[in-house]
């Protein structure tokens, strides 16, 4: 009990920064789609500049160590706080869909910058006996402020880019905690990812299920609000699915995790598959509204967020002792990256085709995972780890803080 207390306690900065920042990319992340489409933007026009942002993820993995490891973290965490809100704030002066998906790519490679900061922090003051407890904190953290973020979306009637200005105040609050903070500056470790063919002939199911959880909640918090805003014509309603979802997801990880323990990740890989294509097809065939929809949502966040996470777990269940962890939750991090990068690209392209494609996607990428889940090797119950709830918004050092790579 004392050393989570001390852990916890000490740095109690870090969670604040990660809280603020968890708020203003959750309330931008999920309003641009809404506003572009308010503008009369394509749906592939809000697509592609959705899918800017995590491109602006994938290459911040690779770019930014060199920056943060040159000139600090806390200078570091300064700059890329600043290049963020100045992306925010010069929505509010141009708009113009090839300029937004500039800013949309440099706001995705601040962020996920910024991720690579505060984890680095929290590996630096985490030891073996409380990463996993540290671990549980963030993602609790991180899940309810983005829930937070969520409710700026209510707001309507002040001015057109109010979201954009709170967002902005929300990161620099996080830039305060941060300068506050007296935890020695980590050393960096270089990234490194495995290649997409040795890692498929060693953990197929982790790396399609790391691949289909990008996808499916990075097209969530991309084009879902598009389709939400399109039907009911709601800022509110689209906000109170996107909590609804979201608290879906983080309730749901401790229960689904337990039960992977005890029965396999295999199983329970195939039924967040299967069930978030019978919550899709729900979408298709019940006119859900009122009550129905944040019922809904809430069974769509407890189908989709735990993918990610059983998929690490697969692979910590399959690798041998020789196996570089780090190496491989890293290339699984970057496969949902790129999940992520492709779902409102190719979303963006197939709702123009039919209004509800996005359910239609989900219904065939969720049944194709319940059955290539089943159709994979069942790991031996003396072979398995222990499942660790892991947030689909982190960053590549969030793998030496995940207790199983010690």
């Amino acid at each position: 009990m004392q050393d989570i207390k001390f852990s916890i306690f000490s740095i109690w900065s870090l969670f604040f920064a990660i809280a603020f920042l968890a708020i203003g990319y959750g309330a931008v992340l999920s309003f641009v789609g809404v506003y572009l489409k308010q503008q009369g933007s394509s749906d592939l026009s809000i697509g592609i500049i959705n899918a800017a942002f995590f491109l602006g993820a994938i290459l911040s993995a690779t770019l930014s160590h060199k920056i943060i490891s040159t000139i600090g973290h806390i200078r570091s965490f300064a700059v890329f706080a600043s290049c963020m809100v100045i992306s925010f704030l010069t929505h509010i002066l141009i708009f113009n869909e090839l300029i937004w998906g500039i800013l949309r790519l440099i706001a995705g490679f601040s962020f996920y910058a910024l991720l690579i900061i505060l984890e680095s922090w929290l590996n630096e003051k985490s030891s073996g006996t409380n990463r996993g407890r540290v671990l549980a904190v963030y993602s609790i953290v991180f899940y309810l402020a983005m829930s937070c973020g969520q409710m700026l979306l209510n707001i309507e009637g002040i001015y057109e880019y109010f979201i954009f200005t709170v967002s902005s105040v929300s990161i620099l609050c996080s830039v305060v905690f941060i300068s506050m903070t007296k935890i020695e500056q980590p050393i960096l470790k270089k990234y490194d990812s495995a290649g997409f063919p040795r890692l498929y002939s060693i953990i197929p199911l982790a790396l399609v299920g790391s691949y289909i959880a990008g996808f499916l909640v990075g097209g969530f918090f991309t084009m879902m609000p598009v389709y939400i805003y399109d039907v009911y014509s709601s800022l509110e309603i689209v906000s109170f699915f996107m909590i609804s979802t979201l608290l879906g997801g983080l309730v749901s990880q401790w229960p689904i995790g337990m039960l992977s323990d005890k029965y396999g990740r295999r199983k329970l890989i195939a039924f967040c598959g299967f069930f978030s294509a019978v919550v899709s097809f729900l979408f298709l065939v019940i006119p859900s509204k009122d009550v129905g929809v944040y019922i809904f949502g809430f069974l769509f966040g407890v189908s989709i967020f735990p993918i990610y996470s059983l998929s690490l777990a697969r692979a910590n269940d399959v690798l041998d002792e020789n196996s570089d962890m780090l190496e491989i939750s890293r290339g699984l991090l970057f496969t949902y990256g790129l999940g992520s990068f492709s779902a409102p690209l190719l979303l963006g392209i197939m709702q123009g085709v039919y209004e509800n494609m996005i359910f239609v996607v989900y219904v065939l990428l969720g049944s194709f995972l319940g059955y290539f889940a089943l159709s994979q090797k069942r790991v031996n119950d003396d072979e398995m780890s222990f499942f660790v709830n892991v947030p689909g918004a982190s960053s590549s050092v969030l793998s030496e803080l995940d207790p199983r790579s010690n």
